[in-house]
């Protein structure tokens, strides 16, 4: 049985969904770490010209698949099935926070077969849908290379590996298709919404189970995290677009869980209040409302108080919680911002706000 989440990015007319089976963009931060055991690879990615025709690009592609797969897990929660990719040889393992649903103990079971391990949750990032567990049992373990997905092109052929509908280790192929997308997606089995700037658009097919998994490059290095499957409203399942979290972004927030038990620095930008969605006489989102501030954060220090609603930031309409939080996505903390504000009386105004850092 398969369960996925589904998600909106308001730039196009189209559902998203996060592919956990049975179950601004901001600069590319590079992987940080001392080169311990602790740390994974982390390699320039340069992919191979496949001009010696079909059999050499065959052959390219059975290499890759045999380095990678091993460091491909199935991850089963009380929910259902997802993805994993083993992270270091101490046991830790990086997947989607929608994956694991915030459950404390899982089970692992590698690619290469075996019984299931007991995993335990470190931590989850809800905000950029990222989460790492550690398996007790670390005999056998294969981490996985990371490539820099700042050095990716349009155009590059890539592979997605996971446990789509949970048929274990399967692989799909397609290229980059985009860079620097920025999806958000919506809270579902009680997963916290996510907002996702940097994405990697690929064809490559990513389907319910997928998430958590790897999308490599032909040197056989991880260069995303397949996240989310494209779903057109009127259409239906919209083949050939799916997205996955840059490398650089997934490498720089496990290494920090993995070594504070937290994220410390996460590099994106926040208003520091908690909001909904305001709407007019006739239901019609037109804005966000202003639930609760952060004292001293940098809505506080504007100005800015309970009852407001913010109608747009720099110019760009802000309907909604999700539209407001891609806006963020796309700004560094420090930046100053106008942010136009519908008070409770009818009067309006636009103050500037300098961004402060969103917690992990």
């Amino acid at each position: 049985m398969a369960r996925s989440r589904t998600v909106t990015r308001t730039a196009a007319a189209m559902t998203l969904l996060a592919c956990a089976a049975c179950g601004g963009p901001i600069t590319d931060m590079a992987a940080k770490g001392s080169a311990t055991t602790r740390t994974p690879s982390v390699t320039a990615t340069a992919t191979p010209s496949p001009g010696g025709g079909p059999a050499q690009l065959e052959a390219t592609y059975e290499q890759v698949i045999k380095k990678v797969l091993p460091s491909i897990v199935q991850i089963t929660t009380s929910q259902g099935l997802g993805s994993g990719i083993i992270y270091d040889k101490d046991g830790h393992i990086l997947t989607n926070a929608h994956v694991v649903g915030g459950e404390e103990e899982l089970s692992v079971t590698l690619a290469t077969g075996g019984k299931k391990r007991t995993a335990r949750l470190l931590n989850v990032f809800p905000a950029g849908d990222l989460a790492v567990i550690k398996v007790d049992n670390t005999q056998g373990l294969t981490p996985a290379s990371f490539g820099r997905s700042s050095d990716l092109k349009v155009g590059q052929i890539v592979l997605a590996m996971g446990n789509p509908l949970g048929y274990s280790g399967s692989v799909t192929q397609g290229i980059v298709s985009a860079l620097g997308r920025t999806v958000s997606g919506s809270g579902g089995q009680g997963t916290p919404s996510s907002t996702i700037p940097n994405a990697i658009q690929t064809s490559a097919p990513i389907n319910p189970g997928n998430s958590g998994g790897a999308l490599v490059d032909l040197t056989g290095h991880v260069i995303g995290i397949p996240t989310l499957a494209a779903v057109s409203p009127e259409l239906g399942a919209a083949p050939g677009i799916g997205f996955a979290i840059p490398s650089d972004t997934a490498t720089d927030i496990a290494s920090q869980i993995v070594k504070h038990g937290k994220v410390v620095n996460s590099h994106r930008a926040a208003l520091g209040v908690q909001v909904g969605t305001a709407v007019d006489a006739l239901g019609s989102p037109v804005g966000v409302l202003v639930g609760r501030l952060t004292r001293g954060g940098s809505a506080d220090k504007a100005g800015i108080r309970t009852g407001d609603v913010i109608v747009s930031i720099d110019g760009t309409p802000t309907p909604d919680a999700t539209t407001l939080t891609e806006v963020l996505a796309r700004h560094q903390p420090g930046d100053t911002v106008k942010v136009k504000l519908l008070y409770p009386s009818g009067r309006e105004s636009t103050v500037p706000v300098t961004l402060g850092e969103l917690s992990g």
